[in-house]
Parts: C-alpha cells; structure tokens; sequence
C-alpha cells in the first residue's frame, strides 16, 4: 500500500471539558493510564505512514514535552501555532509538509475502533480528493450524503430526504489528496469550508460510513466518563488502577471505578462509577457515586442513565444471559433474563432454594417470572474477587479472603454433597467421561484449530490420550462440583465476605476441580508458596468435615483436573474471542497457556502427544 503522511489535530483548548483541561491539555487526557494522543498514535501506527503531523496551541509545551519523550518522537513534527488557526488553517499551516502525499487526518479527541485501513483502501481505490469516515450519530448529523455516498452539502440538519440523501455525521477521521490544500483559504478556516469549495468545484468528497463501530469523543466531562466506562465494558473490566495506585484496599469500590497515576483513593471511602484524575483526592470516610475527582475540582456526572423501569445494565461474563440492577421497594436487586431456551434456567431457581438451605452462601432469591425466565436476586454489588485483587494487597489479606472461599468450597464440597438425595435435578447431573472427552475436543476444536490455527499430526495418538485422560479424572470420587469456581464468579462483599454466583452448572464430579479452577486461576496468578498454604487449608477442612476423605487420592486426581480445567479454559477463550466476539477475553490466554504448560509436565510421560501439542503453543 502507498505511503502517507498522517496529522492529528491538538490544538484545541478543551473549554467544553473544563475544569479537566485546566490542569490537562485534551491530547493528554488519559484514558485506562494511557494518553488519548498516544491511543490515537497506535492507531494511526497500523497504517503505512512515513510522518506524523501535530499541531499545537493550548498548553503546547507540555504536550511537546510529552512527545518527545514518547517512543513517537522521532516520526512526529509539530506546527505551532500562535493563534488557533482552525481544523482547515491548521492543514493550510502545514501545507508543504502535507503536499508530500495522500495522508490521514484524525482528531485527537477520538477513541474509535473504525477500520482506518478499510478507509484508505476505499480512498485510494475511489479517486476523491477526500474520503470521510461518516457514522448515523444524531447528536452531530449534519453532512448530507447521496446514494452513492458523496457529500452534497453540510450544515443544520433539516428533515433529509431519503430519495436523494442520508444525513450522517463526521468522525473526525478522513483522508485527503495534497490537492485539497488549495481549497482552503490561507489564514484560519474550517474544514467544511474546504469540502464545499471542493463540491463547488467538482471534486468528488466521498464518504466511508462506519455505523456500528465503537466511536465516542471526549468532548466534556460526562462525555468523557462515558467513554472511559465504555472501554472498561469494551476491555470486560470495571475497575482500571494505574500500577503507581496504593491505598486502594482501604477503599470500597463498586461499580466502574478509574484510579489514574497521582490520585488518593482515600481510606474508607466508597467509589462508584467515578473517575480520579491525577492530583484528585477522596476525603477518607466519604461516599463519591458520579464523580470526576481531580487536582481542584470535583465533578457530579449526575445519576446513571437507566433504562426501561429504572434498570441498569450491569455485568461483562461470557454468558447469554443478560443481568440488570434495578432499583424495587427501595433497594436495588439485579434482575436476571435467560434466553427463552436456556436448559438452566429452572434448575439455578433449585440450586439456589438448595445450597441457601445447606448455607452455600448464594444470593438470596427474591422473586421469579417463570414464564419470562427471568429471577429477581439479591444485590451483592460489583466486586468481585477478580475486580478486588486489582488493588495492591499484602499476603496475609489475600490469604484470609482465599480461606473464607475454600471453606465455603468445603461447605459444597462436603456439606451438600452429604444431602444431595434431597436434589434429584443435581444428583443426576454427573461430570463423567463424556463430559471430560467434551472439554478435550472442545480444547482442540476452538483453541488449537479454531483460534490458534494449528495443525494437530498424530491424531490417533492424541485421542488415545484424550480418552486415558478422561477416563483418570471419571474415576476419582465425586462431590457436588461448581465447575466454574474462578475469581470472577466469587463476589466480595461489604467486610470482605465472599459470595458464591453462576452455580448453575453445577454437577457431580472431582472436587479436585473446582481446586483447579481456584488456585491455578487464569485471571489471577497466587503465588507458589501462598498456593501451597492454601491448598493445605483445604485439606484439613476436608478431613475435619468428613474423616473418609483422602487426602493422597485427592492430589493424584488434582494432576489430570489442572490439566482438563485449563484445557477447558482456553477452548472457552479460543470460542468467546473468535466466534461470540468477546474480544477481551484474549488477555487472559497467556497465562491459561502458561498454566497447561505446567500441568503437562507432571504427566508427560503419560501424555506424550499432549506434551508435544503444548509445547508447540
């Protein structure tokens, strides 16, 4: 593809973001730890680009002095400007470095995910003088199109004729030929001015329209936190602290919560769904529900946005079925709606009725719509175990919290699993064979094939050993199993109490698994030692509820249940990713690798053809 040169507009001076911009020019306004100038220069970076254009106004030296200490600094050169020359005089200001070639044009405010290389493809292959990147955004529509997808005219919008036109709006990203340079008036102008002297003149002013990409600006505060929780949703996160961020486990975080580098979360405080900003303090002991707390100022971003009857959309999980919190008889609960042909919808209602009478500590079950299969819970916020160990925490706090869930473990390891006869719908739900051979074939369909795009060579030999392995881990003894008991399905709750969700697909099966899933977690590395120690703590427990347990069985099985767990793991990563889109999911792959890697080494001897397809990954 052709080179080209490419020019970030930054010379804007943010007034509509103040008082967020009176501390940080707009260019620098971080979003998850990172500059939005520095996301838009990764972007930009995919492309075939030989130099960086950046036009500078407001606060122009610390931005300066920000790129050039950036790994950019090199390919960038800055226009500055004396007095803000406008979108159209910035590219005439710049206008022997842009004559150079085709180039790039993207706002620094912009957080998108538009196909920027789609768009130079279609420019390149179109013959305009300019390409933009258009989206159906009623808020800033105001650039008619035709049929065949060129500009007519931009300004107010009126009711659009769908015979000749579409009315849509400007990303802020698009492409020009050096020629457009002398459609702009020397001096400060707009870059509309140019798109219509360009119409005027009988240049063709394409478009791109890229509706149904994630695209948001940063416009103002509230703007901006939307966008910032918007990526923590696009990122599967709630929580994003800068690694530089101490204090924070003296804090009660729920919801979406951003700690940026220089900020105090404050002790005993309670964060929701705010944003601190470098410099932004929270008193200790003081409640902050929307909010951007920075150096000086404080900003309510109001209440939430709820939708229909006054629910919140909340959650990030893997699953199809969707969770809401909802405000009833003044308290929250969260509302659950399963797809009309979700297999476990009546038998979480039984699980539920079942582990609460056996002190399985689950959500309380409030109400169910049966007809709907929909259930009303009780609300245990959103921390969970995952989201809690963001913060920095000592060994000894993250100890105890992993011995309160190993002894609710030993409570459904041993305790249900003694009254189970009082639960046909779980008693005869049992992790065999069948279903072990199901995650192995799972594992190489949607990981090995489906995601990692390679080729398994001994097939034969490799499904020997499938069947070997299912066969070892059906054979151990069984209690009521979780089989998803990782950190994302433990809750924390106010005191730092450990609840028990997404049960639904508990069976029968090897405790040894849900061990697995707990201690050799994806999502979160403990360390050896502590590791170690936990795993005892479980066993005792387990010999004090039941003196048949046997501690030398249960280690054997845990070899081949760490390996069908990760295996499992990555199947499940390799179809979310690939095939349900849920991208986020891909960050946690390495360490799931890592961990099979570990696995197999206790067993590669019995495992020759599995040891030889891991170590290829």
């Amino acid at each position: 593809m052709t080179k080209i040169n490419a020019f970030i507009l930054a010379a804007g001076l943010g007034e509509r973001l103040r008082p967020i911009t009176n501390q940080i020019p707009k260019p620098l306004v971080p979003v998850l730890g990172e500059p939005i100038l520095e996301r838009v220069l990764e972007r930009i970076s995919v492309l075939p680009v030989k130099k960086i254009g950046v036009n500078l106004h407001y606060q122009k030296d610390v931005i300066k002095g920000w790129i050039n200490s950036s790994l950019y600094s090199r390919n960038v050169t800055m226009f500055q400007e004396e007095t803000v020359l406008g979108t159209g005089g910035a590219l005439k200001n710049a206008e022997a470095f842009l004559s150079e070639s085709t180039f790039l044009l993207h706002n620094s405010d912009i957080i998108s995910d538009i196909n920027l290389e789609g768009l130079l493809r279609h420019h390149i292959d179109s013959g305009n003088l300019v390409t933009l990147a258009v989206h159906d955004c009623p808020e800033f529509n105001t650039v008619y199109v035709d049929k065949n997808g060129f500009v007519k005219r931009v300004g107010k919008p009126d009711k659009p004729d769908p015979e000749k036109w579409k009315l849509l709006a400007y990303t802020g990203i698009s492409i020009y030929e050096p020629g457009f340079l002398k459609m702009l008036p020397s001096g400060a102008s707009s870059l509309v001015d140019g798109w219509v002297n360009a119409i005027e003149k009988g240049y063709s002013v394409g478009t791109v329209d890229v509706s149904g990409s994630y695209w948001n600006d940063i416009g103002t505060p509230a703007r901006y936190a939307e966008a910032i929780f918007q990526m923590l949703k696009k990122e599967g996160e709630m929580i994003y602290l800068h690694p530089s961020v101490s204090g924070c486990n003296d804090a009660d975080i729920d919801g979406y919560v951003v700690i940026e580098e220089g900020s105090s979360p404050g002790r005993g405080s309670l964060l929701k769904n705010t944003i601190l900003l470098s410099g932004g303090m929270a008193e200790d002991d003081s409640a902050y529900e929307n909010y951007i707390l920075g150096h000086g100022f404080k900003i309510s971003l109001g209440s939430p946005a709820s939708g229909a009857d006054d629910r919140t959309l909340i959650g990030t999980g893997g699953s199809d079925r969707t969770y809401y919190r909802i405000r009833k008889h003044g308290e929250t609960a969260v509302l659950m709606e399963c797809p009309a042909d979700d297999p476990d919808f009546e038998r979480h209602i039984e699980y539920t009725r079942f582990f609460h009478k056996h002190s399985i500590p689950v959500p309380a079950l409030r109400e169910i719509f049966h007809k709907k299969k929909a259930a009303l819970f009780e609300d245990l916020g959103d921390t969970s175990l995952y989201n809690w160990l963001k913060c920095k925490r000592d060994k000894e706090e993250i100890e105890k919290i992993y011995q309160k869930i190993l002894e609710m473990l030993v409570l459904l390891h041993n305790d249900a699993t003694k009254n189970i006869a009082a639960l046909p719908i779980l008693a005869s739900r049992v992790f065999d064979y069948g279903h072990f051979r199901w995650e192995t074939g799972y594992f190489v369909e949607r990981f090995i094939k489906g995601f990692k795009r390679m080729s398994v060579n001994d097939t034969a030999a490799l499904d020997k050993e499938f069947h070997d392995l299912a066969a070892r881990s059906d054979s151990f003894p069984k209690t009521v199993m979780h089989r998803d008991f990782q950190s994302q399905n433990i809750m924390v709750t106010k005191g730092g109490i450990p609840r028990l969700i997404d049960y639904q697909g508990a069976r029968m099966g090897p405790p040894a698994y849900d061990i697995a899933s707990m201690l050799w977690d994806p999502y979160y590395r403990l360390d050896d030692e502590l590791r170690k120690g936990l795993l005892e703590h479980y066993i005792d427990g387990m010999k004090d509820a039941d003196t048949k347990f046997d501690a030398s069985i249960f280690m054997t099985s845990l070899n081949y249940c760490r390996l069908q767990r990760h295996m499992q793991a990555l199947g499940a990563y390799g179809f979310l990713s690939v095939v349900k889109g849920k991208k986020y999911f891909l960050k946690h792959v390495p360490e799931a690798v890592m961990l099979l890697k570990e696995d197999i080494e206790f067993v590669k001897d019995e495992f020759p053809a599995l040891y030889a397809l891991v170590s290829k990954m």
